[in-house]
């Protein structure tokens, strides 16, 4: 396991610069990448395997004959998983996990399709085969693994709470009765929500960024989502936002597979428990401002 830094239980004075530093990093796999923690200019983070076998995997076998992989991604969570409106750049933790695993089995940049998936269409993509495998913020729970499998978590976090800069009536959690709080249809933190708040009311809607649109107009009091998602919206607009309280569950991330790939399951399992040094210059690169430490998730099999 290996130790690097993490944006939990810290004011959002000091993570506004979290997230904008993973924003504004390059390609882990490009050799103009930049940022807190990246590698030196001729020194990409990681590099592309050739050769690469993976007997038993479907998975494997399909991405091999197309020439091609394709992951379904978030691209409007900053510092996570995020697309710039203007360059087309894909940025952030959970975006250089999914590529470190292409590059892993054999795929580059330029052999990757990067397909935006809202929360509620997930499992039904990765069961469909419309994506090969997904990264972001893609939380384990046992009745998603009902339907599909995880390799990880390679990523520990936990809900949290967004509210409006000028809102002091919400502090944490115990401040939900009578509200209305907002959070990705088919999301975890919208499942905990409607379970164990039965004072709040809700709203599910397809992206956190409409959410948050929600809430900056008023039409929501808060967005409940990760808390490290969260981070990256408030310093977007950290005249307007700000994130409360501390974490009130625990969040495991992991790779969403087709259900019963054992043999891709078990490579990326291997690949995350041999990677420590990777997985730590890619969490530097990305979310590493914040001075907190954090070890490395160990892997469940």
């Amino acid at each position: 396991m290996r130790t690097s830094r993490i944006l939990t239980g810290i004011g959002i004075a000091a993570v506004a610069l979290v997230a904008l530093t993973g924003c504004n990093s390059g390609s882990p796999a490009s050799p103009g990448a930049t940022g807190e923690g990246a590698a030196p200019a001729d020194k990409p983070l990681f590099e592309v395997a050739t050769d690469v076998t993976l007997d038993g995997s479907p998975t494997f076998d399909r991405v091999a004959k197309n020439g091609k992989i394709t992951i379904g991604v978030k691209e409007d969570q900053p510092g996570l998983g995020y697309k710039d409106a203007t360059t087309g750049e894909r940025t952030g933790f959970d975006v250089d996990i999914a590529r470190w695993v292409a590059a892993s089995l054999g795929f580059g940049e330029d052999k990757i399709e990067f397909k935006p998936i809202p929360s509620a269409n997930r499992e039904q993509s990765i069961v469909n085969g419309d994506i090969d495998y997904y990264v972001g913020t893609y939380s384990i729970t046992d009745k998603r693994k009902q339907v599909i499998d995880f390799a990880g978590p390679y990523f520990v976090t936990g809900q949290g709470l967004l509210v409006r800069k000028s809102d002091d009536t919400i502090k944490s959690e115990d401040d939900l009765a009578g509200k209305t709080v907002c959070s990705a249809t088919g999301s975890t933190p919208l499942q905990n929500i409607e379970a164990n708040f039965p004072d709040t009311k809700t709203v599910g809607l397809d992206l956190y960024s409409a959410c948050v649109e929600q809430l900056i107009n008023k039409q929501v009091d808060a967005v409940t989502t990760d808390q490290a998602i969260l981070i990256g919206y408030a310093a977007q607009d950290p005249d307007e936002l700000k994130v409360v309280g501390e974490p009130f569950t625990t969040e495991k991330y992991g790779v969403g597979l087709a259900k019963g790939d054992a043999a891709l399951q078990t490579f990326i399992h291997t690949m995350f428990t041999d990677g420590g040094d990777t997985w730590t210059a890619i969490f530097d690169k990305n979310l590493g401002a914040s001075g907190l430490t954090l070890t490395q998730p160990t892997i469940e099999k």
